[in-house]
């Protein structure tokens, strides 16, 4: 009976099959980041249809929920003193041109590279929409601090538009100015730090303003963009930063770091983030956040009053500035006259996409009015004006 011949495996068929359950292992591992890319996209609009349903019964507990892990991301971020987030993504952008390079060159595989992509882009969103933005489906913030918010009258919005017109004229001769009279450029991360805590004497009273008292971030690579882009500043919930450009008009600048930190404690509807901004500067020890409060306060009212009856407001201007506060109210017209000559040399097409962009995201979240949902934050400070 013949003896057995043992086969040997020669190196070049062992490599073969070795590179043969490489790429096996390869494809496994793009089907895999694609699977859960998808999984995580069709979470999203699920979350949204869930808690646009039942939201009522699913608050507070998100909302804790949110707060923790917003404060947690914000705490790791505080590392620096400028938004990571802008840095990252412009970093990884360099990276995925470099590596798309490389896979037309045929030193890379085209399918993973965008598996990878997809995988980033699913986990981003996801964050994004699971760790803070199901906020917008939270009870109003009116509830919470028990006002009453319905239709008011021209004669009720004159009498808060003169109120904080007041109230802002008399801080007006208090802040920083040129010897021109306009506002004095200010150090940003001085107010930043200052903003970033406005809240924590509030929470005090009302837990609902309870949260990271980080300072806000300088945008410093998207800040212009985002001026070009028709905003004043963002919440990056992906890595709980607050961000503001740093070229933001003086007189807007504490109100609108207020802003972005409210959207960090979870307020994610822009006429409440706006009111919170006001409260937050009212009661501020800072004359800067307590005149940007009150200032902004005023512009809402008056523009709102102005489309209802431009004489009137018109009127109601002249009267004001002829009275007592008559040099504050002179202050604070040149203040809003420097702010809107700001922001017309940012005037343009982006503007016009960056705000159709913004409204179909407010909308897509339930604030149907969309980017008219940034004035109504007047109703809430008639109301406040009321109380």
């Amino acid at each position: 009976m013949p003896a057995r011949v043992g086969r040997r495996t020669g190196p070049d068929t062992a490599r073969a099959v070795l590179a043969v359950g490489a790429k096996a292992e390869r494809d496994r591992g793009v089907a895999r980041r694609f699977v859960v890319s998808v999984m995580l996209l069709f979470a999203c609009p699920s979350l949204m249809a869930a808690f646009s349903r039942w939201g009522g019964a699913l608050f507070p507990a998100y909302r804790s929920l949110s707060k923790t892990w917003i404060g947690l991301l914000s705490s790791l971020a505080s590392v620096a003193p400028f938004a990571l987030w802008d840095w990252l993504v412009v970093t990884l952008a360099v990276l995925s041109v470099i590596a798309l390079v490389r896979c037309l060159r045929g030193r890379g595989r085209l399918l993973a590279l965008i598996s990878w992509i997809a995988l980033a882009a699913a986990l981003t969103l996801f964050s994004f929409v699971a760790g803070w933005a199901l906020n917008h489906y939270a009870p109003p913030l009116a509830g919470e601090l028990g006002l009453e918010v319905r239709e008011y009258s021209a004669d009720e919005l004159a009498t808060a538009t003169e109120h904080y017109l007041t109230e802002a004229a008399s801080l007006a001769p208090e802040v920083p100015r040129n010897d021109d009279g306009s506002l004095a450029e200010q150090d940003f991360y001085e107010l930043a730090g200052i903003a970033g805590a406005s809240y924590a004497g509030l929470a005090q009273s009302h837990p609902i303003f309870s949260g990271s008292t980080r300072p806000v971030k300088a945008l410093l690579l998207f800040g212009e963009p985002l001026l070009y882009s028709g905003h004043t500043g963002i919440f990056w919930a992906p890595t709980g930063e607050s961000g503001v450009p740093l070229n933001d008009p003086p007189a807007d600048l504490p109100f609108v770091m207020c802003h972005e930190a409210a959207h960090r404690l979870g307020l994610a509807s822009e006429q409440e983030a706006n009111f919170a901004a006001y409260l937050a500067c009212a009661a501020s020890d800072d004359v800067r956040l307590r005149y940007s409060g009150a200032y902004n306060a005023f512009v809402y009212c008056w523009n709102a009053l102005y489309n209802a009856d431009g004489e009137r407001a018109v009127q109601l201007l002249q009267d004001a500035a002829e009275g007592e506060a008559g040099e504050g109210v002179v202050l604070v017209w040149a203040d809003r006259l420097a702010t809107h000559e700001a922001y017309n040399a940012y005037e343009g097409t982006f503007e016009k996409v960056g705000t159709t962009v913004n409204d179909t995201y407010l909308k897509s979240f339930g604030e149907s009015s969309g980017v008219r949902s940034y004035g109504l934050v007047v109703d809430l400070l008639i109301a406040w004006q009321l109380r």
